[in-house]
């Protein structure tokens, strides 16, 4: 994995991820060509960047690990491990109050000192990932808790096409 530069983004030929927080959604872009899109679900509390707000992060970022693969759609994640659980409507009804990570993870590291890396910007330190979540949940609408969320097929999409290093623009749409 090789971290991209800020002067190389966004990539000219190669593939690379846009969030725009404002819209709820996300592009795939191989260069300057759109691949896919989809709808997601960035932080309820808006965005941002200090630990502890519940926010989700702006800026530049890249994909810093991939987990997940080989599980089984709706594997379910505590602490980036599985769990061993399937998420099923049954388990969600004896864990109500469970922020459910499922499917893969894709944890995003940020690529600006002092704006999403280091100190308490920090969006590694901050577990800030897409990741997979109940098929009842919203999409398009702001109602994570920073993460970025999507449907377990567009995760798996992005986990065939966005290899670690792969680089991320997460902004609100004031570009």
């Amino acid at each position: 994995m090789r971290k991209p530069t800020l002067a190389e983004l966004p990539p000219q030929d190669e593939g690379w991820i846009e969030i725009n927080t404002k819209r709820q959604q996300l592009c795939w872009w191989q260069g300057r060509t759109l691949q896919h899109t989809c709808a997601v679900s960035t932080g309820e509390k808006g965005v941002g960047q200090q630990e502890g707000s519940g926010q989700t992060p702006l800026g530049w970022h890249y994909i810093r690990a991939s987990i997940g693969g080989g599980l089984p759609d709706n594997a379910v994640f505590r602490g980036r491990r599985w769990t061993g659980e399937v998420f099923t409507p049954l388990l969600a009804a004896e864990f109500p109050h469970r922020d459910w990570i499922l499917t893969r993870i894709l944890w995003l590291c940020g690529l600006e000192k002092g704006v999403n890396r280091g100190g308490s910007v920090d969006t590694q330190r901050r577990y800030i990932y897409l990741h997979g979540t109940p098929a009842d949940q919203p999409m398009g609408v702001a109602a994570s808790h920073g993460c970025i969320r999507l449907r377990n097929s567009d995760l798996l999409y992005l986990f065939d096409h966005a290899r670690p290093g792969t680089p991320v623009w997460l902004h609100d749409g004031q570009v």
